[in-house]
């Protein structure tokens, strides 16, 4: 459980209906499996213990004494185990018949939870055998089934752990799903962070497709974890067949899914700090203590009916088998990154369209230097223009080659706006720099950041200038990445009128310029893209060899790789994670691709300079929010420039 870890199962055993003794063996079987893996939370199908095609069977009392039985023999094989066990068995109560998850845990059944809407259409007939649930309880008596220490309750019921309080649990059954108003909503309200669905759901052609999306959508919806178990091989095909379809969802993630028509265990581990991280930050998002809902809006569903339990867990570090990507900004399907960066450049170009409209810009400036994020401004520029139906002579790009300059990037940026047919104008900055060098007393051979910063700021002076002589706007080229690690010259590259890539991760911009020379029509535009995405980052500050061709500057030598630095971006600044559980995600998710110590390193720069380069967030220019991660100080991120790093510097070493 360490880091708020969980790992949960959904597990489908094969079945026989009616056969009591033979489901029971099978579900035991898959309980010790699941003890093995060190599974704390395992949810099994709708009235699994009896099978849930008995149809009239479920009348006869041999049936349901046998599966009181059954429920018993169960929990008895807990007894040394913490793990949170839902089974599904028809339960009698109040002189009718529920359809129940039976709790259970250490060697008890704790509660039975009772099914809330029953479905009577289509080739469903459960009101025929079961009473829906309507706030009613009722005690349980198992003592003549074996069970003497404790009765248990029929009533809707949350189960709260008390070594991790973040860690709620709820129960729906299958159609408490489908419904317009689940019955998982108020379980959430209530407090519960993961919902668990006992279900029987029959297959029909496209029904896998909207199920997946149910339980997608209702995680995302609830900001909690889903473990939806169905019933699979061995329920009655007389009229139905049954799946066995298992998802595991988290906050709308699907985490682990079984395959159609194979019964077995799925596993995966939901983070329960991270959905609490959540939900504290949704301020729309209900207090627990809020869940005295009038009778109008939630009927039976009410405090009095949704008791609260606590169970205990044994505390220890949980084995992660779910995937954490290198890259969380981009997709990792084709297809979806494609649309993805297509949708990015389309919300960029409206972004900027809107602000040249507003304040009736007749040109655009921007500073090209044959590097990705200028590229990526440029080609935003050129779109936001198109969408405008305005030349792209009304954009001016500007290189301004100095000391670091290499032939290859003056090269390309002067390829790169030829195709384009944008303006294009050259401006040596050498020496203007050097007479400020002269001015100030600074030695040309004292590359200090003076030297580098000297550069910077002449540039956007520059800009600035041309933008008021040809009645335009300087559009910034920064990115995400940049602005998190303070990797800009304060007013130099720092500024601008419009910042399009504000809100772009450096590992994201790489692929959406990769889509842009992927699909343009033109070979020569294709190639220059292509050759400046195999460019090395650098901002081209320090001066080259004596041949102009080789950059003695690169920026992921001096700041550390930006894949790791947009994944410590991700998890510890979007997630909100302590730097100890950043550091121990990305060890896991970079696995023989950096050493520990490398890790550590990085994640120490990228903490010490969040916090000390705050002031140049402080004071961004203007830039639309464009993905879940953003830096501004007027939207996501609000933040004093003077605070302290020293307390995530120490959990890093924990």
């Amino acid at each position: 459980m360490k880091d708020g870890f969980i790992k949960v199962a959904a597990c489908t055993p094969e079945i026989q209906v009616a056969d009591v003794d033979f489901n029971v063996d099978k579900i035991i079987s898959q309980l010790e499996k699941c003890r093995e893996e060190g599974v704390k939370v395992a949810v099994f199908p709708e009235l699994c213990i009896t099978g849930y095609t008995c149809q009239d069977l479920f009348f006869q009392n041999a049936l349901l004494d046998k599966a009181m039985e059954g429920v018993v023999k169960i929990a008895e094989t807990t007894a040394d185990s913490d793990m949170l066990v839902a089974v599904g068995v028809p339960v009698r109560a109040n002189g009718k018949l529920y359809n129940c998850a039976a709790v259970i845990q250490d060697g008890e059944v704790r509660a039975f939870v009772p099914k809330t809407h029953l479905p009577n259409y289509n080739e469903f007939y459960e009101a025929r055998h079961f009473a829906p649930y309507r706030g009613e309880c009722a005690a349980i008596d198992l003592r003549e089934y074996g069970q003497l220490e404790f009765i248990p309750p029929m009533e809707q019921t949350v189960f709260v752990c008390d070594e991790i309080p973040e860690l709620v649990v709820g129960f729906e059954l299958c159609e408490d799903l489908w419904v317009a108003d689940p019955v998982s909503n108020y379980l959430a309200k209530a407090g519960a962070t993961l919902i668990c669905n006992l279900s029987a759901s029959d297959e029909v052609i496209g029904k896998d497709s909207y199920r997946r999306q149910l339980v997608s959508n209702q995680s995302a919806r609830l900001v909690a974890g889903y473990i939806y178990c169905s019933a699979g091989d061995g329920e009655s095909t007389q009229d139905m067949v049954f799946s066995g379809h298992n998802i595991i969802a988290e906050n709308g993630s699907i985490l682990a899914e079984s395959r159609l028509f194979e019964n077995g265990i799925t596993i995966s581990e939901i983070d329960f700090k991270k959905l609490a991280f959540e939900r504290r930050k949704i301020s729309t998002y209900p207090a627990s203590a809020e869940w005295d809902y009038s009778s109008k809006d939630s009927g039976f569903l009410d405090k009095d009916n949704i008791s609260r339990e606590r169970f205990s867990l044994e505390m220890g570090e949980t084995a992660l088998t779910r995937k954490f990507a290198k890259t969380p900004f981009i997709p990792s399907n084709q297809a979806e990154r494609n649309e993805r960066c297509h949708l990015i450049l389309q919300m960029q170009s409206h972004g900027l369209m809107k602000r040249i409209a507003h304040t009736h810009s007749k040109t655009v400036v921007i500073g090209i230097s044959g590097g990705l994020d200028s590229t990526l401004a440029l080609l935003v520029c050129v779109m936001a223009m198109d969408l405008l139906k305005r030349p792209h002579t009304d954009i001016v790009a500007v290189t301004m080659p100095c000391f670091g300059t290499t032939k290859r990037t003056r090269s390309n940026a002067e390829i790169l706006c030829d195709a384009l047919e944008v303006t294009f104008r050259e401006v040596d900055i050498s020496k203007a720099v050097l007479q400020h060098f002269e001015d100030i007393g600074h030695d040309y051979n004292d590359h200090s950041v003076v030297f580098e910063n000297g550069q910077a700021r002449e540039r956007t002076k520059m800009l600035m200038n041309i933008a008021n002589q040809v009645s335009g706007m300087v559009v910034g080229t920064g990115d995400l990445s940049e602005l998190a690690l303070g990797w800009a010259t304060y007013n130099g590259d720092h500024m601008s009128m419009y910042g399009v890539n504000a809100s772009i991760p450096k590992t994201l911009v790489r692929h959406i310029v990769q889509y842009y020379g992927d699909t343009c029509t033109s070979d020569t535009l294709r190639d220059v893209l292509y050759d400046i995405l195999d460019t090395p980052v650098s901002p081209e500050l320090l001066p080259t060899d004596e041949s102009g061709t080789e950059m003695t500057q690169k920026t992921e030598d001096l700041v550390g790789p930006y894949e790791l630095h947009d994944f410590f971006l991700y998890y510890g600044i979007r997630w909100g994670f302590e730097p100890s559980k950043v550091k121990r995600l990305a060890k896991y998710a970079f696995e023989g691709d950096y050493p520990d110590e490398v890790i550590d390193k990085w994640l120490k720069t990228f903490y010490r300079r969040f916090f000390s380069q705050q002031f140049k967030r402080s004071c961004l220019p203007d830039g639309a929010k464009i993905g879940s991660v953003t830096l501004s100080p007027r939207g996501d991120w609000r933040m004093p420039s003077d605070a302290v790093a020293k307390l995530w510097l120490e959990d890093i070493d924990k």
